[in-house]
Formats: C-alpha cells, structure tokens, sequence
C-alpha cells in the first residue's frame, strides 16, 4: 500500500529511455485492473519514439509534456468487448486500468502523469485519427511517463471532513 501513497502527477521528465521490461510491467498491471462482467475492455500504445511522443504532445492542451517523456501509454477502450452504448461501467474499467498503471510506474521508480482525453472529442478525434484508429476503437487516457526529477513522496491528503461514520 506504499505505493498508492507516495504517487503523484509528474510531468517532468530525465532524457533517459525506459527498459521495455518496465513498460511491460506497467501494462501488465492496466491489464490486472478489475473490470464488469470481466470484460476487460483495454488494448494500449506503448510508445518510445521520440517523433510520435512529440506528435503526442500536441494532441490535447495538457500533453505537451509526452514530447520529453520515456515513454507514453494510451489506453484504449476496445467497443467490442460487449454492448458499448449500454457498458455503463466502461469509463470505470478504464478508470481503474490507469490508475493501476499510474501506481506500477510508482512502484518502479518512475514518474508519470495522466492525461484525459476521453470523453472530449477533440481529444478523442486527434488521437484517433493521428493513430488511424478503428471505429470501435476509442482512446481513453493518454499516461506520459519517465524518469523523474523530483521523488514520489508522501503528501497526506487525508481530510477527516469527508469521511461520514454509520456505525
């Protein structure tokens, strides 16, 4: 449980490549992440090319920073995994997809930041189209990632006001 709470966003990076071990780790973990009816609806770019991180970084108003990463995941959702329009629960598989990436690439020493695209269609529609992605294909986050200049530590941001005791 360490892990969950030295994370934190990180958006600066060291110019030093990731193993492709590591990555492996990383999706390894997205793919651990619970999901309704199991239908684990995830598929992910893994990308470590300098001119598609770049591409990347101007893809969205917040993923500028993918220019100078190790590395950058998307996570895609994949419509074929069941009846998207009616999944009510395919945000949240995502959801804990990501953050099960974002807590392995704590625990690997790396930092990293996620970055929304879904549901905004213009982040959508750019990763999509630069990607040359199918129709039932629709990305969810973009996760930058890399060696970091500042050290994942304990902030506490517990708040004993929002917690409400049934007992």
């Amino acid at each position: 449980m360490n892990t969950i709470f030295k994370r934190r966003s990180i958006r600066k990076f060291k110019n030093k490549p990731i193993d492709r071990e590591i990555l492996e780790r990383i999706v390894k973990a997205g793919m651990q992440a619970p999901s309704a009816h199991n239908r684990q609806p995830w598929e992910f770019l893994v990308i470590t090319d300098d001119a598609t991180k770049l591409a990347v970084g101007k893809m969205t108003p917040y993923s500028g920073m993918a220019a100078h990463a190790g590395a950058v995941i998307i996570t895609l959702m994949n419509k074929k995994t069941g009846d998207f329009e009616n999944n009510l629960f395919i945000q949240q598989d995502m959801a804990a997809c990501t953050e099960n990436i974002l807590l392995q690439i704590a625990e690997e020493g790396l930092g990293g930041c996620w970055i929304g695209t879904y549901p905004n269609e213009n982040n959508v529609k750019n990763v999509k189209e630069y990607f040359k992605l199918p129709e039932y294909i629709e990305p969810f986050s973009i996760v930058v990632l890399g060696y970091s200049f500042d050290e994942n530590k304990f902030v506490d941001k517990y708040d004993p006001e929002k917690v409400h005791w049934y007992s």
